[in-house]
């Protein structure tokens, strides 16, 4: 997956924002100000990092070699994915769809009733 595609699908999500709060080098896509994404954007090749729950973060540590514990991250919740293509595309936007998933499911009532306005539904991928 290219900078541009996974761009555009990160920015698809329903209220997901671009932030740039750690300085340039990482994207943060975020939704109701909270992270979901973090791309550093500059890497050769692209990394992202994703909330994972925490059985499936190990999981896919064991299955894709190219997914380690989060940098700069709660290693338990988080993932770092190395997009250098030994993981399908299809994979890596159901890890997104996860990860978009897990934060929209922390958020208060009032915050996801205002997504459900938006068109985002509980078993949106």
């Amino acid at each position: 997956m290219d900078y541009d595609t996974l761009c555009a699908y990160l920015e698809a999500k329903p209220d997901a924002r671009r932030d740039m709060p750690f300085g340039a080098d990482t994207l943060v896509f975020k939704v109701m100000d909270k992270m979901f994404a973090l791309v550093a954007w500059q890497a050769e090749p692209l990394t992202i990092n994703l909330k994972a729950d925490p059985v499936d973060a190990v999981l896919l540590r064991r299955q894709y070699t190219a997914v380690s514990p989060g940098y700069h991250m709660n290693k338990e919740h988080w993932n770092t994915v190395t997009l250098d293509g030994s993981i399908p595309d299809a994979e890596i936007r159901r890890m997104i769809d996860d990860s978009y998933r897990l934060v929209v499911r922390g958020l208060s009532r009032a915050k996801r009733d205002r997504l459900r306005m938006m068109g985002w539904t509980d078993d949106e991928a």
